[in-house]
């Protein structure tokens, strides 16, 4: 199984984006998203499964993050609204059983 993640970009402060990862095949129960800002290690941020009714999100980005499935085309969306400065990372997505990632996309968030 292949991911790709993209859709990263420069925004300013309260902007938005929308990234995609598309994955070749189904290994697990669904897509998540993490993220590794500068000088820190990984972190969860938002999972979802193939049927797209169950999500989780990490509390910092709740409200304001989005993550969506279209099971068809095996993609998985995180919208991400009102950024913040401190959601410049890299993102990175990866079946929920962690065994295959994506390549990571570069969000940077300037104030």
């Amino acid at each position: 199984v292949q991911l790709q993640a993209f859709g990263g970009g420069l925004v300013q402060a309260g902007g938005s984006l929308r990234l995609s990862c598309a994955s070749s095949g189904r290994t697990s129960a669904g897509l998540s998203w993490f993220r590794q800002a500068p000088g820190k290690e990984r972190e969860f941020v938002a999972t979802i499964n193939w049927n797209g009714d169950i999500t989780y999100y990490i509390d910092s980005v709740k409200g304001r993050f989005t993550i969506s499935i279209d099971s068809a085309k095996n993609t998985a969306y995180l919208q991400m609204n009102s950024l913040k400065p401190e959601d410049t990372a890299v993102y990175y997505c990866a079946d929920k059983g962690q065994r295959f990632w994506g390549q990571g996309t570069l969000v940077t968030v300037s104030s």
